[in-house]
C-alpha cells in the first residue's frame, strides 16, 4: 500500500467532513455530488453483512437514484421533523490503488461513524452506529465516493430512516 501524502489525507478528511456536515445541516441536493455518477449507496445489518448476506435495508445504485431518494425526502415523506448530528472517527486507509502516473487514484478505506437524532421538542438520543467501508475516487473535481456501505451495528433502526447517514 502506497502511503498517502498530507494534500490526499487531507483531502479525505475534507470528503467525510463535508458529508457530514451536508447531512447535518438538512442540504439534501448536495448529498448525491460526494458520490461518482455511478456510485453506490447501501445501509446494511452488521449480522448480514457479518454473514455475508446481501440483503440491505437501502441499496442506491447510482447518483439519479440517490436524487431520487433526496426527492423522497423533501416532497413526499411525512415524519416528524428532527435534527441529526454525525461523528466521524478519522479513516483508516485498508488499500489504495495507483494510476500510471504514480498518483494514488483510489482508496479503500473504513471509518466509525455514530448518529445522533434529536427531535424539536426532546432530547437527543443515539440513532444509529456503525462503521462506512468506503471506495473512494480521484476525480477531476477531487475525492469522490464510488461506493459507500453503512453497516450499522443494531438489527433494528427505532421508528424508520428517513435521511442519509
Amino acid at each position: 500500500m502506497q502511503a498517502l501524502d498530507f494534500d490526499t489525507f487531507q483531502q479525505l478528511l475534507a470528503l467525510h467532513t463535508d458529508y457530514a456536515l451536508a447531512c447535518d445541516s438538512a442540504d439534501w441536493e448536495r448529498w448525491p455530488d460526494f458520490f461518482t455518477e455511478d456510485g453506490s449507496y447501501r445501509l446494511q445489518p452488521r449480522e448480514n453483512h457479518e454473514q455475508g448476506l446481501p440483503l440491505c435495508l437501502l441499496a442506491l445504485e447510482s447518483q439519479a437514484m440517490m436524487r431520487d431518494r433526496v426527492y423522497g425526502v423533501k416532497e413526499t415523506l411525512y415524519h416528524d421533523p428532527y435534527y441529526q448530528r454525525h461523528i466521524v472517527g478519522l479513516p483508516r486507509v485498508l488499500r489504495t490503488e495507483t494510476g500510471p502516473d504514480g498518483r494514488v487514484s483510489a482508496l479503500h478505506t473504513q471509518a466509525n461513524y455514530a448518529v445522533f437524532r434529536t427531535k424539536l421538542d426532546g432530547e437527543s438520543t443515539v440513532f444509529n452506529v456503525g462503521v462506512y467501508h468506503d471506495h473512494i475516487v480521484s476525480t477531476p473535481a477531487g475525492l469522490k465516493l464510488h461506493a459507500r456501505l453503512c453497516v450499522y451495528d443494531s438489527e433494528m433502526i427505532a421508528n424508520s430512516l428517513i435521511y442519509p447517514i
